[in-house]
């Protein structure tokens, strides 16, 4: 089932310490604006370079650029001393970048890619690098610089290294869009199916609700309340709305081990080193009592009473694959990072929950009164389960009269969940680029609302075809 976005309505910000005894003036340059400076410079000159058109920034060009940023980025031995931007260095960083710029809006500029689709791809890299370079004049006059003297050449090259890493990282869609939240598992599926359209959602909005996607949430909610009985709590804060996800996992899991059946169990944990969450739509005990690996099962349900595309029922084994990740990281050594998990999304473990909050737990047999005490009982059922059947089950219903079209036992492959998980983690943690579904799977942007905007599209004319079944129409 999907995921919604807004399972936490709550934001938290952190709590800044301003406690400095020193006035800092604000024409200076920080080392953050300095890394941004140079990261610019590095985008700039590396997208710039092209097989079909001369360098564009010279070598020259650059030393001066770079050397004038040296000179910026010194301080006296002294840790309160700063080091103000001369005059005649600003005037050296910016005739360097006045060169660059034109550079950038030489003629040459159009002949650099011969397709339709790449020039569209060049001119937008070429905005926003020359966008990139005319801001660091300003940013360069307007802080000040922290940077020490590296010892060596082996330290200047890791210092710089690791200032890109942390622009990279502060600008990915990862650190925008759900630093708060973690990683949803439809995030990962919706980016194995199209990066591009991902990545047209994060910036402009979410997915257009159809009448197939209504019927298919509408399902998934009269099955759940078939086996679980859900009861509406009051949260005042974004701990209480974390407890109400653990407490909703901690008696699903006991339904499960009582019952052998439970459903929209949401699962937390890590997955290749980030905060992941998810709902699996059922889980089941075997019937045999000396087996106790439980099995997950995914529910799609189809507009039309054919089975999906191959495409699509990859998609739905990767979010499967994922779940089972997910429940074999909980159940493996009881370990959850309880630490990590309150400092990542900025918890107070020690949050007094609220009175209807309590009174649940304690009908529902774990009376507590924290959020660390909800996390110590949800580590516990955790120790008492096992792990998921090495066999995953999707079923495919028809919307029309619930009717099972098919279903798809496949086996886990922890190897390619890892490479997919990999990949779609290096587009949102901005190690690269967006890329577009590949050409023959390019069907898919029939049914995609943002058809009309895509790189892809070589007619900027045409119009977005209907969205009928596809994607929107498996609501699970």
């Amino acid at each position: 089932m999907n995921e919604s976005h807004s399972e936490l309505p709550f934001n938290t910000t952190a709590n800044y310490n301003s406690n400095s005894g020193v006035d800092i003036p604000t024409e200076l340059v920080s080392e953050e604006e300095m890394a941004s400076i140079e990261a610019a410079l590095a985008s700039a000159s590396s997208s710039l370079s092209c097989s079909t058109v001369a360098e564009l920034v010279s070598e020259e060009e650059m030393a001066s650029i770079e050397a004038a940023l040296a000179s910026t980025c010194t301080l006296p031995s002294s840790s309160t001393a700063s080091v103000l931007v001369s005059e005649e260095e600003m005037a050296s960083i910016e005739a360097s970048l006045a060169s660059t710029r034109s550079s950038l809006s030489s003629s040459a500029t159009p002949a650099i890619c011969s397709s339709s689709q790449s020039h569209f791809h060049s001119q937008y890299e070429f905005q926003r690098n020359a966008r990139s370079i005319q801001s660091i004049t300003l940013r360069a006059k307007r802080r000040f610089s922290f940077c020490t003297e590296p010892s060596d050449i082996e330290d200047l090259g890791s210092l710089r290294s690791n200032q890109k890493k942390k622009s990279r990282v502060a600008d990915s869609f990862f650190h925008r869009f759900r630093n708060k939240t973690g990683l949803f598992v439809r995030d990962i599926t919706a980016t194995e199916w199209c990066e591009k359209q991902m990545e047209f959602l994060l910036l402009f909005g979410q997915r257009k609700n159809t009448e197939a996607m209504k019927t298919g949430r509408a399902r998934h909610t009269k099955l759940e309340e078939e086996v679980v009985k859900k009861v509406d709590l009051h949260v005042k804060s974004v701990e209480d709305a974390w407890a109400v996800k653990l407490t909703n996992f901690i008696i699903g899991a006991n339904q499960l081990l009582l019952d052998g059946l439970t459903r929209e169990l949401p699962l937390i944990g890590f997955a290749e080193g980030v905060w992941m969450v998810g709902k699996v739509d059922e889980v089941r005990m075997p019937v045999t009592e000396t087996d106790r690996n439980p099995i997950l099962v995914d529910i799609k349900t189809r507009v039309q009473d054919t089975l999906p595309a191959e495409p699509q029922r990859r998609n739905g084994r990767l979010q499967l694959m994922c779940y089972k990740y997910l429940w074999d990281n909980l159940v493996a050594d009881s370990c959850f990072p309880s630490k990590q998990f309150f400092d990542f999304f900025s918890l107070d473990p020690y949050y007094i929950l609220s009175k209807e909050i309590r009174e649940s737990t304690a009908k529902s047999g774990f009376p507590v009164k924290t959020l660390d005490d909800v996390v110590r009982c949800y580590r516990n059922i955790c120790s008492k389960l096992s792990p998921a059947k090495h066999e995953l089950l999707l079923r495919y219903e028809y919307q029309k009269d619930n009717s099972v079209l098919g279903e798809d036992r496949f086996a886990y492959d922890s190897d390619w969940l890892k490479s997919q998980i990999m990949s779609c983690l290096q587009f949102w943690l901005g190690e690269r680029d967006a890329n577009c579904t590949p050409k023959e799977e390019r069907w898919k942007c029939w049914f995609c609302q943002f058809s009309s905007v895509c790189p892809t599209n070589t007619n900027p004319d045409s119009t977005q075809g209907p969205i009928t079944d596809n994607l929107n129409s498996t609501s699970s």
